[in-house]
């Protein structure tokens, strides 16, 4: 009687278990513990910088469209992305870039790892998490300004 009892235990546990295991595989095959799979994409500047859209590339290219809503037009003048929110690939751009009040403008440029002497190169899904500088004159005033905007890209 106790060994028939033991058997019964063994066996609902047994089984129990089984489709425990079955159940954790199922959600690793399925990306449920990627972490990065739920990172979401940041492009975020400060007040009268918009950020419309922005795409990072395996060989560290991004696209990013930026929108201005100052209160005058602006002459960006140069450019850059890296992880550490220095000058560093920072890059002035020939001709300079008017934008308009409410005007956008789609930008290409390398994104420097955390080294900012190597451009980043990063597998698909892989997260990018750095910073995007933007030097600009506004064209009334004729002041220089530098905007610091936060970027956490995945990689497409």
């Amino acid at each position: 009687m106790k060994l028939q009892s033991a058997m019964e235990y063994l066996i609902t546990y047994g089984w129990a278990i089984l489709i425990l295991g079955v159940t954790l595989v199922a959600l690793y095959a399925l990306g449920v513990f990627n972490t990065n799979a739920f990172t979401p994409n940041i492009c975020a500047f400060p007040a009268s910088f918009g950020c419309l859209s922005s795409y990072l590339y395996a060989n560290g290219v991004i696209s990013i469209n930026l929108q201005q809503s100052t209160a005058s037009s602006i002459n960006v003048t140069a450019i850059g992305c890296n992880t550490q929110g220095t000058l560093y690939g920072y890059n002035a751009l020939t001709p300079n870039t008017i934008i308009p009040i409410g005007g956008n403008y789609t930008y290409q440029m390398s994104c420097y790892s955390s080294s900012n002497t190597v451009i980043f190169n990063g597998n698909i899904g892989a997260i990018y998490s750095g910073y995007v500088i933007v030097n600009y004159t506004d064209t009334q005033t004729g002041f220089t300004h530098v905007v610091l905007g936060r970027l956490v890209q995945k990689v497409i």
